[in-house]
């Protein structure tokens, strides 16, 4: 399976975006302390390097002053530590929107996913206000968050990621085999049609009916659409498996694949018995065409209920998000 795209990313937060905008306002609020301002950089380090092992989609933090100008680098810790030391110290942040949200707000702030300038990838940021003894502004305290990896954190797919590759792996290489029973088939349907033109060149032979090439071609073509579905739907496409669309997808073209060989197959069936007359053989494709009929309406029937599910389930995620519009 391949990476979730931005488009995927974005359509996983909208699902929930609740849970991660009260996960991230506890860990801000829990994180942040008017201390770190009197900290130095090997204390601040040391501090986000224990919030990371708790919180591994914790991309990176800093402090800004009163006015929104960085007072510290962009401290990333020692696991993900790849960038200049004093990166983004000093740089004006008052036009962010995780701070002017700050500024207006005694809670902790989340803003909307924003491509981030250091990992080049979803992000969202969360800062909180500081205030001293006195009211007075100290400074804000501000956490990076990688959306992808929050959202793998909060649905517990984490840990299925880790062995995505060798899923992959072990995938390319049956969708490998498929490819090249398939180009056996077409060697195979290669040679009988090399044996039906020499029956109409030779003379005083009897001209052979090319059935075996269609088998042939029929089985071929159902095999490679078989692992061409495989490598898009398993290595080369994102499949969300929470998601019942993309099992439904999944099995829907499957099933295709399986009713336009299984229907060829039956017509063969058909021809082969108008030639040579055989009744039984003619008996066998009307049951298969009867069974594939079936097939087919149980495949219609599923894939009208699966949409009915999602679209009530849909409905439902859009009125959960008036409700939480009107009460914000």
């Amino acid at each position: 399976m391949s990476k979730m795209s931005h488009i995927n990313v974005i359509e996983k937060y909208e699902e929930h975006r609740l849970a991660i905008h009260h996960l991230l306002s506890s860990i801000l609020n829990f994180f942040a302390d008017k201390k770190m301002f009197e900290q130095n950089q090997e204390e601040l380090v040391e501090q986000f390097n224990s919030l990371y092992t708790y919180y591994p989609f914790v991309s990176l933090f800093y402090l800004l002053d009163e006015r929104g100008k960085q007072i510290t680098p962009c401290i990333q810790g020692q696991h993900v530590n790849k960038n200049p030391a004093q990166m983004g110290i000093g740089a004006d942040r008052s036009n962010r929107p995780y701070y002017l949200a700050a500024v207006k707000s005694n809670g902790a702030v989340i803003t909307e996913p924003y491509l981030s300038s250091v990992r080049r990838d979803l992000c969202l940021s969360t800062s909180v206000k500081m205030l001293n003894e006195d009211g007075s502004v100290k400074g804000y305290v501000v956490l990076n968050i990688d959306l992808k990896a929050t959202l793998a954190f909060l649905t517990g797919d984490a840990r299925r990621a880790l062995f995505e590759p060798y899923f992959k792996t072990m995938y390319s290489f049956i969708v490998l085999g498929l490819f090249s029973v398939a180009g056996v088939l077409m060697y195979t349907a290669a040679v009988e049609c090399i044996k039906v033109a020499q029956s109409l060149i030779t003379p005083h032979q009897d001209i052979e009916i090319p059935f075996g090439v269609v088998i042939y071609l029929t089985l071929a073509l159902a095999i490679f659409d078989l692992g061409k579905t495989t490598l898009e739907e398993e290595v080369l496409l994102y499949k969300d498996i929470l998601r019942h669309s993309s099992t439904r997808r999944t099995i829907t073209r499957f099933i295709a694949v399986i009713i336009i060989a299984v229907s060829i197959e039956a017509l063969l069936m058909i021809f082969k018995a108008a030639l040579h007359g055989g009744g039984e053989q003619l008996i066998a494709a009307v049951w298969i065409i009867l069974a594939t009929a079936a097939l087919l309406v149980s495949l219609g029937i599923y894939v009208y209920l699966g949409s009915q599910a999602e679209s009530i389930l849909l409905r439902n995620n859009d009125s959960t998000k008036v409700k939480r519009d009107l009460v914000q």
